[in-house]
Parts: structure tokens; sequence; C-alpha cells
């Protein structure tokens, strides 16, 4: 009988499994995880020379550090894997990209550079129509705005990505955007308006409770 055994997978297979692990765990907006799978990427990407994975594994990496209190550090990550995604020629899915290095910004109260960014990525996404982070963008846009002062911009930004979510049937972004603006609501004295936004979206999910997103909207309904 013919021995049966186990291969590692190609390195480009095993790279590729590892960043888009990365990358859904980061969508989940799950710091540890993400930085554990992009850290392996980059090795992997590093070793074998995979110049456009490996921009991708810094910039992944870097978000998960910025989100664990390491700013600074993921701030320079998400940089050079900007610059290096953009000396490999692509394009596709930069404004992701951006989109988390100002997520990383607004951590490090560095708001205003974080704006200037998601405006490019929002010029981009118009000039492009990758538009499966629109949402995402104008949410993150109306946040920083926010930390800007300038309330009644965020609150029209917050509508729109509402908006956008909801017609692209992108429910986690649409619940995401809703506890973003619950929580302008609140306050500004309509907490009941804050519960029933979030309450109605929420009530779409039968699974995944335990992510940040759901249990940041059931405190929201319970308040």
């Amino acid at each position: 009988m013919m021995a049966i055994t186990s291969q590692r997978p190609h390195p480009f297979t095993e790279t590729v499994a590892q960043l888009f692990a990365a990358m859904l765990y980061q969508l989940r907006r799950e710091p540890k995880p993400t930085r554990e799978w992009a850290e392996a990427a980059l090795a992997m990407t590093t070793r074998h020379e995979f110049a456009l994975w490996r921009a991708m594994a810094l910039v992944l990496s870097g978000w998960g550090l910025a989100a664990q209190d390491e700013t600074a550090e993921g701030i320079d990550r998400m940089r050079r894997g900007l610059e290096a995604w953009r000396a490999t020629g692509a394009e596709l899915v930069r404004p992701y990209f951006l989109g988390l290095l100002a997520d990383g910004l607004a951590t490090a109260d560095r708001a205003g550079e974080g704006l200037a960014l998601l405006d490019e990525a929002l010029e981009t996404v118009d000039a492009t129509e990758e538009r499966w982070c629109e949402a995402e963008l104008l949410r993150l846009h109306g946040e920083l705005l926010v930390k800007c002062a300038a309330p009644a911009e965020a609150e029209r930004s917050s509508e729109r990505a509402l908006a956008v979510a909801r017609r692209q049937e992108a429910k986690s972004l649409e619940l995401r955007t809703a506890i973003s603006l619950a929580r302008w609501w609140r306050g500004q004295q309509r907490a009941a308006d804050a519960r029933q936004l979030v309450a109605e979206v929420h009530g779409w999910f039968i699974e995944g409770f335990e992510t940040p997103d759901l249990e940041a909207a059931r405190l929201i309904i319970a308040s």
C-alpha cells in the first residue's frame, strides 16, 4: 500500500492564505490575530522575495501593532508597506490600506493627517470604482472629523457611510457605521434613536456575537 504523506503548501500558496487570514481578522477588527498572521506572512515574503505580498504584510502587521498600543512602529510599517505597494505598480486595495493608516494616525491623535489620507482614498475610490471599502472609509472620515471638532461634517460622513453600506448590503459595515453614529447621537441626547438604529442592524445577525462590533452593539442596545 502506498503511504500517504502530507506536504507543506507551496510558499506562494501559504503566503496568500496567511495574508487573507490577516485581512479577515482585520475586517473583524481583531488586532492580535491580524498581527500574528501578517507577521507570519512577512517572514515568508521576506524569505522568498515576494515584493507585492510583503508590502501587504507590512500594512496589515502595522495596523495590528498600532491597534495594540505600538503606534509609532505600526504607523511606520504601514507607511513603508504603502510605499512598497505603489513601487510594484499596484493600485488595487490601496484605498483600504490608506484607511488602515488613517485609523492608526487617529490612534496617535493625528486626526488631521488621517483625514488627508482618507480624502485621497475616497478620491481613488471615485476614480477606480473600487468601492468595497467605501462605507468604512466614510465612517472613519466621520470619526476623525469628530476628533477635529467638525461635528456637522462628521454626521454627514457617517450618514453617507450608512447609505453606502445599505446600498451594498454590507451588513458588517452597516453595523459598524450604526455604532459610530449611535455614539454621536447619544452625546446629542438621542439615546433612544441610537438604540433603535443599532438594534435594527444587530437583529440581522445570527452568529459572530463574540466579535468586537457585535459586542459594542449589544452594549449600546442595553444602555
